[in-house]
């Protein structure tokens, strides 16, 4: 392997067989609940009883479009991806894409709207605030990110 182009594609291909094998492990070792039992997982999450110092007046909208670039892997504004299309969501009923076949965990929200704070839970810890969600991705721990990624979103509508 001597060019550039030879490299990139492999490591490239690297990733690619990375991403798959972590996406099925997940398939493979997610727990499932027995049959007729309803878990603990799927009950609709309350939002915080004070409001997240993320705020949409403190997030930076143009700055939210550089970190949805973590979120682009998966996700579009306009048309799904890998997972459902984001555009519009701040306010959306959870789980109301479409075609798109969600996880029991965000199923179970009962279309609860996806307010500043759930949001906020959610991309601060998408396995934490609803355990069995398809979402691979680890979560946003800065505040500051996810106020500027949900005040990008918020845009979008």
């Amino acid at each position: 392997m001597g060019s550039l182009t030879q490299w990139i594609a492999a490591g490239s291909g690297a990733l690619l067989a990375l991403l798959c094998l972590n996406w099925a492990a997940v398939e493979v070792y997610a727990p499932r609940p027995a049959p007729g039992q309803v878990p603990a997982a799927q009950t609709r999450p309350d939002p915080p009883a004070a409001p997240p110092p993320e705020t949409l007046a403190a997030g930076d909208a143009e700055r939210g479009r550089q970190v949805f670039t973590r979120c682009a892997a998966c996700h579009r504004i306009g048309a799904d991806g890998i997972g459902p299309h984001l555009d519009g969501v701040v306010g959306r009923p959870a789980a109301s894409v479409p075609d798109y076949a969600y996880s029991g965990a965000l199923r179970a929200m009962d279309g609860a709207p996806w307010t500043v704070e759930r949001l906020s839970a959610f991309l601060a810890n998408p396995r934490g605030f609803a355990p069995g969600t398809k979402m691979a991705f680890a979560g946003l721990p800065s505040a500051q990110d996810r106020a500027d990624v949900i005040a990008y979103l918020n845009e979008t509508r």
